[in-house]
C-alpha cells in the first residue's frame, strides 16, 4: 500500500475515534494491506487527514505499539513492525475478548445474520477456507 492507509472514521458513531483507528490499522496489518516496514503518516499528519485531534492518533499509535503492530521512534517516524510469534494472551485478555466476540455474535444474530454466515466471516478473517 502506497501513501497513507485508507482509514475512515465515523465522528458521531458509538465507537471512540481512537478505537476506530486502532481497529482499522490492525485489520490492514492482518489482511496484508500494510506490510512490515511500511512508513506510517506522522501523528499530526494522520490527525490532520482525518480531522481529529493529534492526541487521538497518538493514543491509537501507542495502543498499536504496545500490541506490537507499530514501531514508534520518538520524534521521528512510525513504521509497521515485523511481527513474530504472537504472545500468549493473559487470562484477563482472553476473557475480555471472549466477551467482546460473544457480544458481536449476539448483535449479528439479532440483525438476522445466520450462524453459517458468521462462521464463514470468522474463517475468512482468520485466513481459512473461503
Amino acid at each position: 500500500m502506497n501513501g497513507a492507509p485508507q482509514i475512515r472514521i465515523v465522528l458521531d458513531g458509538p465507537t471512540p475515534i481512537y478505537r476506530q483507528v486502532v481497529d482499522q490499522i490492525r485489520t490492514l496489518c492482518v489482511d496484508g494491506g500494510l506490510k512490515a516496514g511500511h512508513s506510517m503518516p506522522s501523528v499530526r499528519q494522520l490527525a490532520a487527514n482525518l480531522g481529529v485531534h493529534f492526541n487521538t492518533i497518538a493514543e491509537a499509535y501507542r495502543t498499536l505499539a504496545v500490541e506490537g503492530w507499530l514501531e514508534v521512534k520518538q520524534g521521528r517516524s512510525v513504521f509497521v513492525s515485523e511481527r513474530r510469534e504472537p504472545r500468549q494472551p493473559t487470562r484477563a485478555a482472553a476473557a475480555q475478548h471472549s466477551s467482546r466476540l460473544r457480544h458481536q455474535v449476539a448483535e449479528l444474530r439479532a440483525n438476522g445474520f445466520s450462524p453459517e454466515w458468521i462462521r464463514h466471516e470468522i474463517e475468512s478473517a482468520l485466513g481459512g477456507p473461503e
